[in-house]
């Protein structure tokens, strides 16, 4: 039963002297940044994972345990209406891998673990992708292995913690026997995250897997676990010295199956902190299978509030040969280190500028060493550009130009001699000369995390978006992108009137725009007022005029040649930046919405607020405040008084509405989240008549009625977060932009 709340937020009583405000335009003389900084597309976890983990959460309160998995379930058992969901790419981009193994029976088959996009299966020595996990299940994913015996495993839920990201959660970890056309169960449902799955090459049935945890929530299944059964039955055998602390890497001597040695890390995250290394962290050992284990010493850091996150690597051909580089619990490289005695004794190895700035300022987002099979002084180590030694790590070399940037999982085929695979944010590579070099991308690989998707009515095949780690991506017929402005990729847009006249942004609001399809882009970030940008700046047409513009950051401003000169038309209209030290662009306007009278428009921001000016910022009145972060504010075209917000927040034990409808220009608001599943509300499109579209963290919703009873859209979409929707009436079509699945596109009324 639809859930029906009427809101009197009429707040000019109590926040306000009176029903409307007037605010002059201020900030005028805020400083843009300078230009060696607007055009350097600096791709990174950190402020992306911030904007999502702040989008997510409310102050003082985190995550509740299987809220995802919870909300799946639900949004699972409503009925589906519609048609079917197609791919519409892109297959040639990729996203971030966490993890690969090989198949120890097949030559040339690989696995890979996307981030947010399941597993996936190359029959062609890494060529072509195609789905090796089931589209219904969680898309989360931390690690991939294979047993001796075939037997192909997967942990659910990613490691990469980001700059506090969601980082989205998994429900244990799976098997399957017939490489990835069935999965079973094998439990650790409270694992949060896996960072590792090692099994015994002397014994399938023996299993080790490095739970790291939630990030958000203590306890849980953490720490090192151990299986003798196959699966069905686990005994932690490494327990971490708090409850945030997680295991992310658990190796097995080549030489000697009993000796073990596992990474742990303290790491954890509020709405107002993150914390990413502590006394837990550090180097552990045991010599008897895991009964009893020793944290190395020997010249390794002690333990301490600022050891972060470490990666640990062991040579095949010389066992007693180890590395770890140690990153510092606030991000940066904190040292690399090299044992010759399995870990007894250790020796910081020198500082090169290479090796000290390969890691920026979050290290925390790789932690991983690889040694050749071959060679124990040939070292690779995963940072922004993937490093290289051959003298163990006395000099290195940095290749940043073959591959894309930010390495998180490296495997060799030693079938194969000289083949080497490598994933990271930018999708899985392949090289036939020992890694160093020589990398060739895979050519389908439909694994790609959107953040914004735009499309044109007059011409269906042209679709253009913003992806995380890869820019701003079109396509102009067919399911293969190119990528037309660097950076984050964040807002896209398409003149409906025009479709040559096109406009992308990468992070912060470094916005361009173009007149011939993108292929020359002109710079205006820098014209606008702003003193705060949001991660993803909100860059929107006026419904009457696509020259008329807005653009959001802590004011808003207003364009009406098309985005080359612009005017600030509010002051601040949130209540200032935030208190993080490290999340900096906190108070700003995350959405805009204007009406199709020409006057209305209606803003949300991240801490809460949606305003409306009723004469082009002359006076503005406060409708909501004191909401969780707005992510999308939309305006019947039809009637500038019947607006519709959407909100993103998870409350422990809360009903509070995540839709919001008001039919008098937001004087009151009605909560219209009715049957949808408990999870973040990303977008909202209006249909024909009173139809209404969602895209959530749980994928699409349509409400027939206007809101409260929601059906599932279609069949066919993987349970994936969706962004961004966007509603073509024109050719009666839905287009989605997934975090991790690429863009999908559904026939409509």
């Amino acid at each position: 039963m639809a859930r029906r709340r009427t809101l009197s937020l009429i707040l000019a009583a109590t926040l306000l002297s009176g029903g409307t405000v007037a605010l002059s335009p201020t900030g005028a003389g805020a400083s843009p940044p300078r230009p060696e900084d607007e055009y350097r597309p600096v791709r990174g976890p950190s402020a992306p994972a911030e904007y999502r983990y702040l989008q997510k959460t409310v102050r003082g309160e985190t995550l509740p345990r299987h809220a995802y998995d919870t909300a799946a379930k639900a949004g699972a058992r409503l009925p589906a209406v519609g048609g079917r969901w197609t791919s519409v790419g892109p297959t040639n981009i990729g996203g971030r891998i966490t993890s690969l193994a090989l198949d120890p029976h097949h030559p040339d088959t690989v696995y890979a673990a996307a981030a947010s996009g399941g597993v996936w299966v190359s029959r062609d020595a890494g060529n072509r992708f195609e789905p090796a996990w089931p589209d219904g299940w969680t898309q989360a994913m931390g690690a991939v292995a294979t047993g001796p015996d075939g037997t192909l495993y997967a942990g659910t839920g990613e490691v990469n913690p980001g700059g506090g990201s969601v980082t989205y959660e998994g429900t244990g970890l799976y098997a399957s026997r017939d490489g990835g056309r069935n999965w079973r169960s094998l439990g650790l449902r409270d694992s949060g995250a896996i960072g590792a799955i090692t099994v015994d090459p002397a014994d399938p049935k023996r299993i080790f897997v490095a739970a790291a945890g939630s990030l958000y929530n203590g306890g849980g299944d953490r720490g090192v676990y151990r299986s003798t059964d196959g699966g069905a039955t686990w005994q932690r055998i490494l327990a971490g010295a708090n409850e945030f602390t997680g295991a992310t890497e658990v190796l097995i001597d080549p030489r000697d199956a009993d000796r073990l040695y596992a990474v742990l890390w303290d790491h954890r995250r509020t709405p107002d902190l993150r914390t990413y290394g502590g006394v837990g962290s550090g180097v552990y050992r045991s010599v008897d299978g895991g009964a009893t284990w020793a944290r190395l010493a020997g010249g390794l850091p002690a333990a301490g509030p600022e050891v972060g996150r470490i990666g640990l690597g062991q040579s095949v051909s010389d066992p007693d040969r180890l590395y770890a580089i140690v990153n510092s619990t606030a991000g940066p490289f904190a040292g690399f280190y090299g044992s010759s005695d399995g870990g007894d004794a250790w020796t910081r190895l020198p500082d090169t500028p290479e090796l000290t700035t390969s890691q920026s300022t979050f290290g925390w987002w790789f932690g991983k060493v690889w040694v050749d099979p071959d060679e124990p002084q040939h070292v690779h180590v995963a940072g922004v550009p993937l490093l290289t030694t051959k003298g163990g790590g006395r000099t290195w070399t940095a290749d940043s130009s073959s591959t894309h940037v930010d390495h998180h999982a490296m495997i060799w085929d030693r079938r194969h001699p000289q083949r080497v695979y490598l994933g990271n944010d930018g999708g899985t590579y392949r090289s036939d000369a020992d890694g160093d070099g020589g990398w060739v991308k895979a050519t389908h690989e439909p694994y790609t995390q959107f953040y914004s998707v735009a499309i044109t009515p007059q011409d269906v095949s042209r679709i253009s978006g913003g992806a995380q780690d890869n820019g701003s991506l079109r396509s102009w017929g067919g399911p293969a992108f190119n990528e037309y402005l660097g950076g984050d990729g964040e807002e896209n847009l398409i003149n409906p009137t025009d479709k040559e006249n096109v406009y992308a942004c990468y992070q912060y609001g470094n916005c361009f725009w173009s007149t011939d399809g993108g292929e020359t882009m002109t710079y205006f970030g820098n014209r606008v007022t702003a003193a705060r940008r949001n991660w993803f700046t909100p860059v929107v047409f006026d419904p009457r005029d696509p020259a008329v513009m807005y653009y959001g950051a802590n004011v808003l401003n207003r364009s009406t040649d098309g985005g080359r000169t612009w005017t600030a038309i509010s002051g601040d209209l949130t209540g200032g930046p935030g208190r993080d030290p490290i999340y900096t662009n906190y108070g700003t306007i995350t959405t805009v919405a204007p009406a199709g009278d020409g006057r209305t428009v209606y803003v949300g921001t991240d801490d809460g607020r949606v305003w409306v000016t009723r004469d082009l910022g002359g006076s503005w009145q406060l409708l909501l405040s004191g909401q969780p972060w707005v992510t999308r504010v939309v305006v019947d075209p039809r009637r500038a008084d019947r607006v519709y917000v959407t909100l993103s927040a998870y409350r422990s034990g809360s009903h509070r509405p995540y839709v919001l409808g008001s039919r008098d220009g937001g004087r009151h608001f009605h909560d219209l989240s009715g049957t949808l599943p408990e999870a973040p509300v990303n977008d909202l499109a209006i249909g024909r008549g009173l139809t209404l579209y969602v895209g959530t963290d749980q994928g699409v919703f349509v409400s027939p009625t206007g809101g409260g009873v929601w059906l599932r859209q279609g069949r066919g979409l993987p349970l994936v977060p969706v962004d961004d929707i966007e509603y073509d009436g024109t050719n009666h079509r839905l287009v989605a932009g997934t975090f991790g699945r690429g863009i999908y596109a559904v026939q409509v009324p």
